[in-house]
């Protein structure tokens, strides 16, 4: 960065799934994301940490731990933090209501935008039937999804060495499969009817790796994306306009910053 450089603000960001601890989160380009820009609120919106695959093996190298670090280091600078777990990890259950490192942990939260929208958040695997009743049939999926991903790699190391610029081919094909668009837009109703049924004006969440923003009757509907696919983010600005960031279009966009970082907007 230059010394001109300064981070773009925002009044609050949600990001989720996040993935640390897999092989297919996209931590460097996270880590570019949180240093170009700053906030009075960020939400993290579950599978922060990949808890299914650390079990099976450990990996951590200095990326994931330098995105823990950043957190937490603008958590102490004044930020307001909110980790809501989500499934994978589920581990972090057990300690909502409290607060590490000036962190909060809660189940949901219910976020007031600045033009005095109730936004519910919540990372959204209650409202996945697969998850909830079938576990076995969850995992299964998350392997194939990390095959998916491998390919989505090498993919993109070709793209890089072309001088082509990040293209998320699994999520391309995620959403050209009949079957996963259903499931994406089953899942999005359920949780715009649970939204109703609270009295909010919207609900923020994340799970299924789509990010997505769009007002159905009165009620807006804000998914963050993910970190290992699309590498997007909700913001609100300083008026409560919520818009999605979808980092790799702004990456490249960004006159203040490197090849390998990026910027919001």
């Amino acid at each position: 960065m230059n010394a001109e450089f300064r981070p773009r603000p925002y009044r609050t960001l949600w990001i989720s799934d996040v993935h640390l601890g897999s092989r297919g989160c996209k931590a460097d380009l996270l880590l570019d994301f949180l240093r170009a820009t700053q906030c009075e609120t960020l939400y993290l919106v579950g599978d922060i940490v990949d808890g299914w695959r650390l079990r099976r093996s450990w990996y951590w190298p200095q990326a994931h731990n330098d995105v823990v670090q950043k957190i937490l280091r603008t958590a102490r600078k004044g930020t307001r933090v909110v980790y809501i777990p989500g499934n994978h990890d589920e581990f972090a259950h057990g300690y909502t209501d409290h607060s590490f490192g000036a962190v909060e942990v809660a189940a949901e939260a219910i976020h007031r935008t600045a033009d005095g929208r109730a936004l519910l958040v919540v990372h959204g695997d209650a409202f996945d039937g697969v998850v909830r009743y079938a576990r076995w049939l969850a995992v299964l999926g998350d392997h194939a999804y990390t095959v998916a991903l491998v390919v989505n790699h090498w993919f993109n190391t070709v793209r890089r060495w072309l001088g082509y610029p990040y293209w998320s081919l699994s999520a391309y094909l995620k959403h050209k499969v009949k079957n996963a668009v259903k499931f994406i837009g089953d899942y999005e109703q359920a949780v715009l009817e649970a939204a109703r049924m609270r009295g909010v004006d919207g609900v923020v969440c994340g799970h299924i790796h789509h990010a997505e923003l769009r007002q159905t009757g009165r009620v807006v509907y804000a998914n963050c994306g993910d970190w290992v696919e699309s590498c997007t983010a909700l913001a609100e600005h300083p008026d409560g306009r919520l818009e999605i960031l979808r980092w790799p279009e702004l990456a490249g966009m960004s006159a203040l910053i490197g090849a390998n970082s990026c910027a919001s907007s």
